[in-house]
């Protein structure tokens, strides 16, 4: 199950305005960055460069492990927020778990 359509942020002033403005919790694997907004949702995107792999299967394998677990997560988030994820090199190595401890840490230090 992905992430649903209405939570993705897909314009790219959106993203752009998230980066350039939004506050940055830093982990080892990601970098969350984010905006509290005032929308009835959530929204989220996902960047995975070409350093982290050459290949397109491995990044797009790592985007879907982050937005599976963003869309489970995003039941509990106390603040409607516009956020991006920038995976760092290292997280194609990763298991699904670790990841998923990462964000949750993430979460917990944006106070989300």
């Amino acid at each position: 199950m992905a992430l649903p359509k209405i939570n993705r942020l897909k314009a790219k002033k959106d993203v752009n305005l998230v980066l350039a403005k939004g506050r940055t919790q830093k982990g080892k694997l990601l970098v969350f960055k984010f905006l509290e907004t005032n929308l009835d949702r959530s929204r989220f995107a996902f960047i995975v460069s070409k350093k982290i792999s050459k290949k397109a299967v491995v990044r797009n394998k790592i985007k879907r492990r982050i937005s599976e677990i963003v869309r489970e997560r995003m039941k509990n988030l106390s603040k409607r927020v516009d956020g991006v994820f920038i995976a760092l090199p290292g997280i194609e190595k990763e298991s699904f778990q670790t990841i998923k401890e990462e964000i949750e840490k993430i979460f917990q230090k944006a106070k989300l």
